[in-house]
């Protein structure tokens, strides 16, 4: 029988969205992926990346340097492949789960298996998974002043005339999480 007094909350889970390979990025961008991360743990949050290298690579060394707790989803079928084939990163994760969809399949897992997603820098693979969070009508964060996708972004919304979605959009690193934390709260507020 269910205890009807108790009151669970869970934390929340944060994905960091961006560039894999960082060579069109801002000079600061994975400086401030990595505090980003750090932000993300010590508020108590857990951060969800894409398993790679990259913005989101430096976002999960953040987190764990600071004591968070990350999970990777990744694009292959196990370790072996996530290591060989795919040649990306286990370090900085406490867990990765090895989706076997590739790409555009683990985009989808990613992106819905976070209660926000924030974007910095990015290339196409970002703009798959900015789009699909859209979509979804998640709350979402743009780093922006990092370079790539994530300086494209308000102009693609702007074009693309289907309203403006629940995006905040922020240069700074810990006043952009705490705008996106507002926009989690505010979706969840009648759920509790």
């Amino acid at each position: 029988m269910a205890n009807n007094n108790f009151k669970y909350n869970m934390k929340y889970k944060i994905c960091v969205s961006g560039a894999a390979e960082t060579g069109h990025c801002a000079k600061d961008a994975l400086e401030k992926a990595e505090l980003l991360g750090q932000e993300i743990a010590k508020a108590g949050m857990i951060l969800v990346t894409g398993a790679t290298t990259g913005t989101p690579y430096w976002s999960a060394k953040g987190a764990k340097e600071a004591g968070g707790t990350v999970i990777g989803l990744s694009p292959a079928v196990s370790k072996a492949a996530h290591i060989k084939s795919y040649r990306l990163p286990v370090d900085y994760h406490d867990m990765i789960i090895f989706t076997g969809f590739d790409y555009s399949g683990r985009n989808l897992l990613l992106t819905r298996a976070a209660d926000a997603v924030i974007t910095v820098c990015g290339r196409m693979g970002t703009l798959n998974e900015f789009t699909i969070s859209f979509e979804d009508n998640k709350p979402m964060g743009v780093l922006e002043g990092t370079g790539g996708i994530a300086d494209e972004v308000r102009d693609i919304v702007a074009k693309a005339h289907r309203g403006p979605g629940k995006i905040a959009f922020e240069s700074d690193p810990r006043k952009l999480l705490q705008l996106v934390v507002e926009l989690i709260d505010k979706e969840n507020k009648d759920l509790n």
